[in-house]
């Protein structure tokens, strides 16, 4: 925690909280990866970035970059951003990538049986991204709603799909919340999606989701009512949709 870095303004450095939620001593290490996003909103790692795409890599530093923590110890790590003043108005981005190494003799597990001379053990990687974002000069950026629809499939099931539209020159982030309003007047909260991203350059994002079932939500009639909020609360955007 947090899950995202962001330096605007004054703000020159960010401590993020890193835990052990394991049963383990575990070690992690700490790197930048560049990460595109395609338009359904699953990454990609790059090794160049896109056509009005910016690194922000060469402008902070981070320490540790090796971190070792027992079981639900918790250790601070330090972003800082460095050399702002070379930088052109716009937006830079990079990820910090958390990878955990697990202790090569976990407590409580059993040794594997050799039956015929050979054997598989899988053991599981985690690791997880987030990204540090380098904001100079003027945020210009908007989002709109488009090619919003809604059916329920097999019948039963209330599915929504939005397509974001962003402009101007930064990425976007922020919660979607739709409600449902009733011909009556009932608003009754049918869905939430935290930390939806549009990252630069991308212009569209394609989100499809199922919405909550309710008992007297009745998905024929009243209206769907979407809002984009950004992380204080700004909204973003918003639409509706007739249900009727």
């Amino acid at each position: 925690m947090p899950k995202r870095v962001v330096f605007e303004g004054v703000k020159r450095s960010e401590e993020l909280n890193l835990a052990n939620i394991g049963h383990d001593t575990a070690t992690y290490i700490i790197s930048v990866m560049q990460i595109r996003m395609k338009d359904d909103g699953s990454v990609e790692k790059i090794d160049r970035p896109d056509s009005g795409q910016n690194f922000a890599d060469r402008n902070f530093r981070f320490f540790p970059h090796t971190v070792t923590l027992a079981p639900n110890e918790v250790q601070a790590v330090k972003v800082q951003l460095i050399k702002s003043s070379e930088l052109a108005t716009g937006e830079y981005r990079s990820h910090l990538y958390f990878r955990a190494i697990r202790n090569s003799d976990p407590l409580g597990e059993k040794e594997l049986q050799k039956d015929s001379g050979i054997s598989v053990k899988l053991v599981p990687v985690f690791g997880m991204s987030i990204p540090v974002i380098i904001r100079v000069g003027e945020n210009t950026s908007k989002v709109s709603f488009s090619d919003i629809s809604f059916h329920l499939e097999k019948e039963t099931d209330p599915v929504l799909k939005i397509t974001f539209n962003r402009t101007g020159n930064m990425s976007v982030y922020g919660d979607v919340q739709i409600d449902h309003i009733s011909l009556q007047g009932k608003v009754t909260r049918v869905g939430t999606i935290k930390g939806v991203a549009i990252y630069t350059p991308n212009a569209l994002r394609h989100l499809q989701f199922e919405l909550y079932k309710i008992n007297g939500i009745d998905y024929h009639t009243g209206t769907l009512q979407i809002t984009y909020n950004s992380s204080n609360d700004t909204k973003l955007s918003e639409a509706e949709i007739n249900l009727n």
